[in-house]
């Protein structure tokens, strides 16, 4: 299984694969070939069909977190600690052990260094997460485009490697931006929506094979259109039911 010490040591050498899964059969496909799992509080738009991850409850990531687990045995996973679950350090220390328990490795929490220092003192691996927080931020832009937003960043940036972050993810920044930070930081970066130059790169697998509407924001490359393929089958096994083409004779126990 990678460990935390191996996504550090692959800073400046090897980009780090990241992408989500919230259930076994998409664990076990994806194991062994992406180096992270991130069990994202996304499961709240893409598989439970809220408008946003503000509903998101920890039990329904612990349920994911652990199917995300079973299919698991050589990529990290990342349990991604819902809103209002890291608000006080206590609490955010119960809930995180909670996802341990359910089989994530490390988690992730957006900003708070103070939480996330808490956390790894307490033995904790902790991903962090700034630019876009989708759990705090309701104006989904690009974030850090001035001066003074991108020298914030690049303050919350240090402030969670001090905290003793073993990676960060940056979400929606230019990549200027991301590029500076990576830089600037000894931990790794990884990207979603912030170019090339962060140390790794995330998407959500849902939206890269086409099992989520219409959302296509630019950092989003779709490698297949699966959707499509999903819907065709559902016409074509109601179309033989009806015409009673379904089940045939060899589907059938005699």
């Amino acid at each position: 299984m990678i460990t935390t010490q191996q996504i550090k040591s692959m800073k400046g050498k090897n980009k780090i694969v990241m992408l989500t899964a919230y259930d076994f059969p998409t664990a076990k496909l994806m194991d062994g070939i992406v180096d992270i799992i991130l069990v994202g509080d996304s499961l709240g738009m893409v598989v439970l069909g809220y408008e946003n991850t503000t509903k998101v409850t920890i039990d329904d990531m612990l349920r994911a977190t652990a199917a995300v687990a079973r299919g698991t045995k050589n990529t990290m996973i990342v349990g991604d600690m819902p809103i209002g679950t890291y608000d006080d350090e206590k609490g955010a220390l119960r809930n995180a052990k909670m996802f341990l328990n359910a089989g994530a490795h490390a988690i992730k929490i957006e900003k708070k260094p103070e939480v996330a220092e808490f956390l790894v003192k307490n033995g904790m691996q902790v991903m962090g997460h700034i630019g876009l927080t989708p759990q705090t931020i309701t104006n989904f832009k690009v974030q850090g485009k001035n001066d003074e937003d991108a020298k914030k960043l690049i303050d919350e940036a240090g402030a969670l490697e001090k905290a003793g972050c073993f990676s960060l993810v940056l979400e929606c920044i230019p990549m200027q931006l991301a590029k500076a930070i990576t830089e600037k930081i000894k931990i790794p970066t990884i990207g979603i929506g912030a170019g090339v130059h962060s140390d790794g790169q995330v998407l959500v697998t849902n939206d890269i094979l086409g099992l989520y509407g219409d959302f296509k924001p630019k950092f989003l490359k779709r490698y297949a259109e699966i959707g499509i393929e999903m819907r065709k089958a559902f016409e074509q096994y109601a179309k033989e039911v009806r015409e009673e083409k379904f089940p045939s004779d060899e589907n059938s126990f005699h």
